[in-house]
């Protein structure tokens, strides 16, 4: 019988330069290190593009090395897509461009002819088949998990099958989940064991093993397992060691010497813990007390294999963060594909493609095990990437140095409306329909969505940490099954939150409502602006752009209207807010607060403060402030070289906090840092005509852009 090992080394685009460096140094150096010196042996590898980028730029040593195992026939190197995105997230011609786009690649850098890709994350919907053979691919691997939810048994998959879309062919191996679970956790041995079971009962066969080349060293105490401790150099001793009835081989020769068993179409499908990773929260409780009931009964695995988890789509329902990216992406490529297919030759047009495939890296659009989505470097460099290829694009459709524009769509796909104005310097997108929420707000200078934030929401892991114990783990643990919290008193920091942590969020608050209620979220609101539709309209003029929104709300025993007006005018950094409230009584006083949430700006950082407007630091971004009666703050990253600078036109008293979640990572449940919320608050005491009114001035200074003429004053004209 054959084995194939295949390795999946991955590293997502944005990720630190250490986590780069301590990867290569725990796990694909050393295994490459211990691989070389066994010569009978034989792996197919896939390296996604940006750690390739990575080793290319940093470690070409590694990749010279590779290129003599390829050529020596030990290594097969597979493909895919080069940046690493979920195939049916992308459009069709971003999945064929990128797979062709990295198999040049691998041809060109390691000398290798490029058969076989690697399916991100595994996702797989059965459309996908013919860009896959469109782009020049033979044959990939899913794991058994999609097949059996196609309806095949366990002693059915001991070998490939084909599959087809409009007559086109492809291959497809189905990897074993069990060797996910053994290799390396379990003594070599045991894998022996179950392969040689295997082999009795399918001569000839052929089984595979897929997964991620971080479990030999990178996941928590595998290093010292996999190379200290010597399971590596053992089971690679096993595995030569039953040479004559076990053939470990590449995915090549693997299609190359054995026919098809038949052929299979796939339901939509991803790995199995995938799949539960995508149900909403109540669903996902509902299958693990499932799970829990019948785990000890003789039939659950049995019926296990009928039940299957969720769709991995609606990871941008889950999280409507994951859906802002999505459409921003989809956004971008339809606008490149339009002007590509204009003017092909434009090698700027190419450049803001290949920022496009960068910004379509799968790791931030969803969650499971690792921190994902919740990650704010890793959402930070995909709007890098999306904003980056967005301004190239501007230039090469020739914009003029300074511009502005307005325009509405459906941008984020929900069948309602959203408003986009634009100039050199910013973007801003708008929510009517969702309580006119401030939703994306990008700065060209600095390529950052300063509303790449998270909305902290419950999550099936949460059960744990509110338990607060680590279990005992004897030995080498799979990921999946660690229990390990970075920081003490976790439990005491889940919260969640009741509005989207956007900006230009209306709330309407008891006069008694404190910074520690608004912080902890137990201040109940009067009213909640955020939840109702806005009427939106939009006035241009060939130098300033304006969205106006407006709602009627009731207020205790009253219905006062709500207007507000977004400002933006071509070649300024500034963006002006005003506000008209009406039909307010002069005896029953609220507090209106307009909430801002600034992500990217990390708390407790000494280059990362808050600063008067007479230029006194008022404490690191992460700082509780109180502050009465004033006219104007500062929100200043000097590593970003970003300064936001906010001016109110009436005195004005603002609440600051950070907002952080408790997620789960690779390492452990940890506090992440997710933003900086602003929340300018008035008591509202209307005028004779049962007005009031305000206006704020929003000025984004960056060090790489030129800096702004003397502002002008403070925004007085009416909405």
């Amino acid at each position: 019988m054959r084995l194939v090992l295949l390795l999946h080394n991955h590293q997502p685009i944005g990720n630190f330069d250490h986590v780069f460096h301590q990867a290569y140094e725990d796990s694909y150096r050393p295994f490459l290190e211990v691989f070389s010196r066994w010569d009978p042996l034989k792996i197919s590898l896939h390296i996604s593009g940006p750690l390739m980028e990575w080793l290319a730029s940093h470690r070409p040593g590694y990749l010279d090395q590779l290129r003599e195992l390829v050529a020596a026939g030990r290594v097969e190197m597979i493909g895919g897509p080069f940046y690493e995105p979920i195939l049916p997230m992308i459009p069709s011609a971003d999945r064929i461009g990128q797979i062709r786009r990295y198999s040049r690649f691998l041809e060109n850098r390691l000398g290798a002819r490029v058969r076989g890709m690697w399916v991100p994350e595994r996702v797989w919907e059965q459309s996908l088949t013919r860009d896959i053979v469109a782009a020049g691919i033979e044959y990939t691997v899913l794991d058994d998990f999609h097949f059996k939810a196609a309806g095949l048994f366990e002693d059915e998959l001991a070998g490939y099958y084909l599959t087809e879309d409009e007559g086109r062919l492809l291959a497809i191996f189905p990897g074993s989940e069990r060797l996910r679970y053994t290799i390396p956790f379990a003594d070599p041995q045991v894998t022996i064991d179950y392969l040689a079971e295997i082999g009795r009962q399918h001569p000839g066969s052929v089984v595979v093993f897929g997964d991620d080349g971080e479990k030999f060293g990178t996941w928590p105490e595998t290093k010292k397992h996999v190379y200290s401790d010597g399971w590596l150099e053992r089971f690679f001793t096993a595995l030569t060691a039953n040479r004559d009835w076990l053939e470990v081989c590449t995915l090549a020769e693997a299609y190359d010497s054995v026919a098809p068993i038949g052929k299979i179409y796939l339901p939509d499908c991803s790995y199995r813990e995938m799949t539960e990773w995508a149900l909403p929260f109540r669903r996902q409780q509902a299958l693990q007390e499932l799970t829990h009931q019948f785990h000890g009964d003789h039939r659950w695995p049995q019926v296990r294999s009928f039940i299957r988890g969720g769709f991995w789509r609606n990871f941008r329902v889950k999280y409507p963060e994951a859906n802002e990216m999505y459409a921003r992406m989809m956004e971008i490529s339809r606008r490149i594909q339009e002007a590509i297919h204009n003017d092909p030759a434009n090698e700027q047009l190419r450049a803001a493609q290949l920022s496009l495939y960068r910004g379509q890296c799968n790791c931030p659009y969803w969650h499971g095990a690792f921190g994902g989505i919740y990650l704010p470097h890793l959402r930070n460099a995909i709007y890098e990437q999306l904003i980056t290829a967005d301004g190239l694009l501007e230039k090469a459709q020739g914009r003029p140095e300074h511009w502005v524009q307005a325009n509405a769509d459906d941008f984020n796909f929900d069948g309602r409306p959203e408003i986009r104005l634009a100039n050199d310097r910013m973007v801003a997108y708008l929510a009517p329909h969702q309580g006119g929420i401030l939703y994306e707000w990008d700065c060209r200078p600095v390529r950052r969505n300063l509303l790449a934030t998270m909305t902290r929401r419950p999550e099936l892991y949460h059960e744990k940490v509110r338990a607060g114990a680590s279990p005992e783990h004897h030995g080498c643990a799979s990921i999946h099954d660690r229990v390990v919290f970075k920081q003490a008193g976790l439990e005491s920091r889940l919260q969640y939150d009741i509005y989207p942590r956007k900006s230009l969020v209306d709330l309407v608050l008891s006069p008694e409502t404190t910074l520690e209620q608004i912080a902890s979220g137990q201040m109940v609101p009067w009213a909640k602006l955020w939840e109702l539709p806005y009427q939106g309209t939009i006035h241009t003029n060939p130098d300033r752009v304006r969205a106006t929104l407006a709602t009627e709300a009731d207020v205790l025993d009253q219905k006062i209207r709500v207007t507000k007006a977004v400002l933006l005018s071509a070649g300024s950094s500034i963006l002006e807010v005003a506000y008209r409230l009406e039909n307010l009584a002069p005896d029953r006083p609220f507090l209106f607060a307009v909430e801002f949430n600034f992500a990217g700006l990390p708390a407790e950082a000494e280059d990362r403060f808050f600063l008067s407007l007479a230029e006194e630091k008022l404490g690191h971004l992460g700082t509780r402030l109180d502050l009465g009666q004033v006219s104007g703050l500062a929100l200043v990253d000097q590593w970003l070289g970003l300064r936001v600078q906010v001016g109110f036109s009436r005195p004005t008293d603002v609440w600051t906090f950070p907002v952080a979640s408790v997620s789960q990572s690779e390492g452990g449940f940890e506090l992440v840092h997710q933003s900086v919320a602003v929340q300018p608050h008035w008591l509202v005491q209307p005028d004779a005509e049962g007005r009031w009114t305000v206006s704020m001035r929003f000025l984004l200074v960056a060090e790489s852009a030129p800096q702004p003429d003397t502002p002008e004053p403070i925004l007085s004209a009416t909405v």
